[in-house]
């Protein structure tokens, strides 16, 4: 089964029914989903819910904050956090029964500055994520505000933004110290967690990346030519999807149904083969098949994160 996060909840599909889909979650914008063994998380601007029953019904984990924005958990399982809107970060050691928050991100010296005017001049933790070969070590992206490291669960933090476009929508943690940022202003890439960035993209004309993801040897990137404000002209978004085979060194642009208007914003896998699949601003899914991209169905809401369940397509 196939979880599609959108702009009005979340649905449920076969992914050979994408046209049949069923809404399972009712609420405000999906900002992530996201599997942690058998239990699944929905990161919603109407808080943060979780689902045992591979998203057929869901629990409100009553985060402090309404705005929930990203979603981790420590590879033990003991540990959930969650990033919200304006820009905090919240953890629960007891099963999501109650929530602490991690203070120590407000004292970063840089923290005064995070704010988008359009999002009401504020921040929000746009991304989360911990990889297994350093379990304490959290990657939190801001937007706007950069990306910060704490090697310490959470308690105490470091700012990793210098030589990073601060508009950090998604950071894709290949392993402890390989990370790829998806910035409002670029597509960068660090090989000693943060401490140095490189950025990718400096041979195309795309500039706002959204999401990258990497599966079976393959980087994909989508990115629009400017930011969303710009969406509104004769152009639109004017998007590209790139695809890399040398960890983003280079991109190559590839076709995809829907281009250039269309702009790819979600990533999964499936779980029994290689294939890929993609959900669009749109409301389309699209699947990669032996190297070519096809449109496999809609759901009648901008898609904004993909998730598919253990053990089914």
């Amino acid at each position: 089964m196939l979880l599609i996060g959108t702009s009005e909840g979340v649905y449920r599909a076969p992914v050979d029914e994408i046209d049949d889909a069923t809404r399972v979650l009712d609420t405000e914008r999906v900002m992530r989903v996201r599997r942690f063994g058998k239990r699944i998380f929905a990161a919603t601007q109407s808080g943060l819910f979780r689902s045992t029953d591979s998203g057929t019904t869901w629990t409100d984990l009553d985060v402090p904050r309404d705005e929930v924005y990203s979603v981790c958990q420590s590879p033990d399982g003991e540990r959930l956090y969650a990033g919200t809107h304006p820009a905090h970060l919240y953890v629960s050691s007891d099963d999501s029964e109650s929530w602490r928050e991690l203070t120590g991100l407000q004292e970063l010296p840089s923290r005064e500055e995070w704010r988008l005017p359009r999002h009401r001049h504020e921040a929000h933790v746009r991304a989360l994520d911990i990889h297994p070969d350093a379990p304490e070590r959290i990657i939190a992206g801001i937007e706007v505000g950069g990306v910060h490291v704490s090697d310490d669960g959470g308690d105490t933090w470091s700012e990793r933004r210098d030589g990073l476009h601060d508009d950090v929508h998604h950071i894709l943690v290949r392993d402890s110290e390989e990370y790829i940022a998806s910035c409002g202003g670029g597509l960068y890439r660090t090989h000693d967690a943060g401490r140095s960035w490189t950025r990718l993209d400096t041979d195309v004309d795309h500039t706002y990346f959204r999401e990258a993801f990497a599966a079976n040897g393959r980087l994909y990137a989508a990115a629009a030519r400017s930011s969303p404000p710009s969406w509104g002209g004769e152009h639109g978004a004017d998007a590209a999807l790139f695809e890399s085979t040398d960890g983003g060194d280079t991109l190559e642009s590839v076709p995809y149904p829907g281009k250039p208007d269309d702009f790819i914003l979600a990533w999964s896998a499936l779980d029994e083969d290689d294939d890929v699949l993609a959900g669009t601003r749109g409301g389309n899914i699209l699947r990669r098949t032996g190297g070519e991209w096809t449109r496999i169905g809609s759901v009648p809401a901008s898609i904004r994160t993909l998730s598919v369940t253990s053990g089914s397509v």
